[in-house]
């Protein structure tokens, strides 16, 4: 089931009445979990680029695509490796600022998964 994405704040986000106040990852299944971003820090340390290993971690095998929810001001980005990695997974990225990448997931109907970025 995927779960409807109520709304986001500058350091929220709330999915089915429950309010996350950190970066969450949204699973094929529904599963909602906390995102692994020090995969990413300790390659670049920061966790505003995502590294390959954690395009890794999110990634599910028969995901459509990926609606990356890259912050309230769009501070996140991917890294090469990490585009290439979905690519070559024929799994389409979606990257835009958090806000809209709400509105996106909660209109679309295919195999996604998803990460939303609740600050910067």
């Amino acid at each position: 089931m995927k779960p409807h994405i109520n709304g986001t704040k500058f350091g929220s986000i709330t999915v089915e009445g429950i309010s996350y106040d950190y970066d969450i990852v949204i699973k094929m299944t529904g599963e909602i979990r906390k995102r692994k971003k020090k995969l990413s820090k300790s390659v670049f340390g920061t966790s505003h680029k995502v590294s390959v290993e954690e395009a890794k971690s999110i990634y599910e095998k028969g995901a459509e695509g990926i609606i990356i929810g890259n912050g309230q001001y769009g501070s996140l980005s991917l890294s090469h490796e990490a585009m290439k990695y979905f690519e070559e997974r024929g799994c389409e990225v979606f990257i835009t600022p958090t806000p809209e990448a709400v509105k996106k997931w909660n209109k679309e109907e295919n195999n996604l998964i998803a990460m939303f970025h609740v600050t910067c």
